[in-house]
């Protein structure tokens, strides 16, 4: 089931989000990580964590887990629904996922551990910024301030 952008956005309006998602040069691929981040009363913390792999994200991976000052703990299950070439056939992969970092006003650095992936560990850094990569409106005309 796809969630459409206007719902995705709306989902991370309120959320801390940080990023280092790129459009690669040569390929004009969009790559990098998001995690939109959204504290739930004292030590709890829900999260998505969108992946960008050539393309748009789609829907944010679910996690959740805890927050101890700026310390976030975060797991959760990615499951990938992907079309198999040649025959077309729909197959669903399940990653297990693990976020640990630091959340600071401005980064986010931490690990990201995604089971069954090429670099299934990474060392991240990420930027904070105003809200996800799709919910920014490419066509408005930069504010001169």
């Amino acid at each position: 089931m796809s969630v459409s952008l206007p719902d995705e956005c709306a989902r991370t309006a309120g959320m801390d989000v940080y990023s280092n998602v790129f459009i690669h040069e040569e390929t004009g691929d969009l790559l990098g990580y998001e995690l939109a981040v959204k504290r739930q009363g004292n030590s709890g913390a829900d999260a998505l964590l969108y992946v960008y792999e050539g393309g748009e994200a789609g829907e944010g991976i679910p996690l959740s887990g805890q927050v101890s000052k700026n310390r976030l703990a975060l797991k959760g299950t990615w499951v990938e629904h992907l079309v198999e070439y040649p025959s077309k056939k729909n197959v669903t992969e399940e990653h297990h996922v693990e976020v640990f970092g630091t959340m600071g006003d401005a980064t986010f650095r931490g690990e990201l551990t995604i089971s069954g992936m090429e670099e299934d560990h990474q060392h991240i850094r990420l930027k904070r910024v105003q809200r996800t990569w799709p919910c920014y409106d490419r066509n408005a005309t930069p504010d001169p301030t």
